[in-house]
């Protein structure tokens, strides 16, 4: 009976081999794999369920914990995790004077995905909700420093060209937890504008803990401020986020002014275009290797750039002492890696982030290597950046973005002093409020909903529709086509996620019986020759 079930068994191995074999899984069929456990930003964890997802099913136990930056490194410090994620590198000291260190524990940080820092809000005219608001640095830095307390602001009218809002309380929603996105968001507003941020604060620097005063409400966790200001109490709030919880939530965000006098979402290709300014530290030798400095991004002077543009880091255990570590976890990292930052890398843009460029992905393999130097028992085999499959990449240069180089230009109707822009495709430009104007962008705005229209004029205020629909495909200068994904209302990689484990199981759900019959046949067969 022994030797029957493991007949049975491998024949079952082959059908998921197979299986795996067809949906082009990047992990060996085989490999030893044990579970792994991480934690930490929530500003990426979206794509990192996702990855999690994904992985699955070539045999790869992954589990995150978002619990926000602060914690994943010292959750990662404190060996209570094999792998943490965080926007910002350990900073020595925390703001209480705690140490912010990962101790005697050996890492390397590797940027795992790009995206923006969002502003999602809900502002409602007549009932409906605005979704094409536009705002510039100076007027977000004042209304979250409690200089700017009502949206129907002049400041506000003004980014708006002239449309004002009702008369409504601002409610800023901020990170209650040690989050990353807002040490991000800080760090912008200490280098953007210190003579507002810096007497707020109290000091110059970064947070990862925003002060809450006036208005201010606090909520912990990226998905709790996304539920906080779509909530049905949620009129008048505002708050940062990455934009894949808006665009989960098919809910709009501000467009942010640019250095080029343009109003931008922060979109795949224009986080793609800003994160070109990016520095990278390029000295292996420096304990900050690869982490990011971000002025020439907020200083940007492309049209199409998204000021708030950043990366996210991996905490990659190195030591080959690590007490945590084992053979089979070092491949399950090396293998789950492997995947996110070449095939996973695909997705971004559907779930709201940009992907890594192929410097990036390049030099992250050089930081997955070390796995293998802590362990040879680690197979690196196989594992190389040309195996990837990854939308920015241009063959033959490590440092050109293709995403960026085909990323199309902001609408006219974007540029300060002319709009806003109305929020259905189809046909020309048109300014807010013209009742005769074609509701249209060809340009490729996704649509936005509800028009902003002067105080008294409610009449005119009208929902546009779903966000994300009828994006207008743009054509680069080599040819290829980029589509704006903005807010979408589906998402490509839903199906091919679910459809994945749906195949598997089926293979097995239609193949197995018939193989088990076919032996069952065969032995039956074979004890009828016996008897005779």
């Amino acid at each position: 009976m022994t030797h029957t079930l493991k007949r049975l068994a491998a024949a079952l191995a082959v059908v998921l081999f197979a299986a795996t074999a067809v949906l082009g899984g990047s992990a060996p069929a085989f490999a030893a794999y044990a579970q792994i456990e991480g934690s930490g930003s929530t500003w990426s964890e979206v794509i990192l369920q996702q990855w999690i997802a994904d992985v699955d099913a070539n045999g790869m136990k992954v589990t995150y914990n978002g619990g926000g930056s602060s914690q994943g490194r010292k959750n990662f410090a404190q060996n209570v995790t094999d792998f943490g994620i965080t926007e910002i590198p350990y900073q020595g000291k925390d703001e209480f004077g705690a140490t912010d260190t990962a101790g005697s524990r050996e890492f390397a940080y590797m940027p795992i995905i790009a995206g923006g820092t969002a502003f999602t809000y809900q502002v409602r005219i007549a009932g409906k909700l605005v979704k094409n608001l536009r705002l510039s640095g100076d007027t977000i830095a004042k209304i979250f420093t409690n200089k700017i307390t009502n949206w129907n602001d002049p400041a506000i009218a003004k980014d708006n060209n002239g449309r004002v809002l009702p008369s409504l309380k601002i409610i800023p929603v901020v990170r209650s937890d040690g989050s990353g996105t807002t040490a991000q968001f800080t760090t912008w507003l200490d280098k953007q504008y210190p003579s507002v941020w810096r007497p707020f604060f109290g000091k110059s620097g970064l947070t990862s803990y925003f002060p809450r005063k006036g208005t201010t409400i606090g909520a912990a966790g990226s998905d709790q401020v996304m539920n906080t200001i779509s909530g049905s109490a949620g009129n008048g709030t505002i708050g940062y986020v990455e934009y894949s919880y808006p665009v989960n939530k098919k809910y709009p965000v501000v467009k942010v002014l640019n250095k080029a006098g343009y109003f931008v979402e922060p979109t795949q290709y224009n986080v793609a275009v800003a994160l070109t300014k990016a520095r990278i530290n390029q000295d292996k030798n420096s304990a900050l290797y690869l982490t990011q400095i971000l002025d020439g991004v907020y200083g940007a002077t492309d049209p199409r750039a998204y000021p708030l543009s950043s990366y996210s880091y991996m905490l990659l255990p190195t030591g080959s002492n690590d007490q945590r570590m084992t053979t089979a976890k070092r491949q399950t990292l090396t293998d789950f890696m492997f995947y996110s930052l070449c095939e996973g890398q695909s997705k971004a843009g559907a779930y709201g982030y940009s992907p890594l460029p192929l410097n990036l992905v390049s030099a992250g393999f050089n930081q997955l290597a070390k796995l293998k130097t802590a362990d040879p028992a680690v197979d690196f085999a196989d594992r190389d950046v040309s195996k990837c499959n990854n939308p920015t990449f241009v063959k033959g240069n490590l440092t050109s973005n293709h995403l960026a180089q085909i990323a199309p230009q902001p609408a006219a109707c974007d540029k300060v002093g002319v709009g806003p822009c109305v929020g259905a495709t189809g046909s020309a430009p048109t300014t807010i409020g013209d009742a005769k104007g074609a509701a249209g962008d060809p340009a490729g705005e996704a649509a936005t909903g509800t028009e902003v229209v002067p105080t008294g004029d409610a009449t005119a205020a009208t929902d546009t529709g779903a966000a994300g629909s009828g994006s207008v495909a743009v054509a680069g200068s080599d040819g290829s086509v980029a589509v704006p994904v903005e807010l979408l209302s589906g998402r490509a990689g839903d199906t091919r996620v679910f459809g994945t484990l749906a195949f598997v199981e089926l293979l097995a759900i239609v193949l197995a019986p018939g193989i088990v019959a076919a032996w069952l046949r065969r032995r039956r067969l074979q004890s009828s020759g016996d008897r005779r």
